[in-house]
């Protein structure tokens, strides 16, 4: 009867046999991590709204609704009052803890070559990416949008602060 005790006990799994013997006292869990820093007060906007005492933007920049800036007409780039309050802007948006800045740029023309269009507005966009980047924003913190020539047919480049929804959404299809 011993032996056959025995025998039961070994072909018997570990999890059956421990049942039987007295549980063991587990340490209390760990207490929970804290909570995250919040980065800024709840409500806050994210988006830097330019200087109301600042000096007012130099001929062709504007400002537009949600702390964007819209530059119209210039060359192949910005002059050098527009390239200094685009640094300037660089910096403003260099202190926001995170958010990508947009930079969509359209041309007038030509109306009848594409490929040359979407060229033209790239190199627009990248001229207005060196100059917020020269003001202290980091480049991989900038998006450009080449918009090439679009229906309504004029040159400027909008910068967009993070979170801001474009203007030309209308007229690139929604795209």
């Amino acid at each position: 009867m011993r032996r056959r005790a025995f025998l039961v006990a070994l072909t018997l799994p570990a999890a059956v046999r421990a049942q039987d013997q007295p549980a063991e006292v587990l340490p209390e869990p760990a207490p929970a991590p804290p909570a995250p820093a919040r980065l800024a007060p709840e409500g806050a906007a994210m988006v830097p709204q330019p200087p109301p005492a600042g000096p007012p933007l130099p001929p062709g920049m504007e400002t537009m609704p949600g702390g964007a800036v819209r530059l119209a007409p210039f060359g192949d780039a910005p002059d050098a009052a527009q390239l200094r309050a685009l640094e300037s802007l660089g910096r403003a948006f260099a202190t926001l803890p995170a958010g990508r800045v947009t930079v969509e740029a359209q041309v007038s023309g030509p109306a009848n070559d594409v490929s040359m269009a979407r060229r033209a507005s790239l190199a627009r966009a990248q001229a207005v990416k060196a100059a917020l980047v020269a003001g202290g924003l980091d480049p991989t913190r900038i998006d450009l949008r080449p918009l090439g020539r679009l229906a309504a047919g004029v040159d400027r480049v909008d910068v967009l602060p993070p979170g801001v929804a474009s203007p030309n959404a209308e007229a690139r299809g929604g795209r």
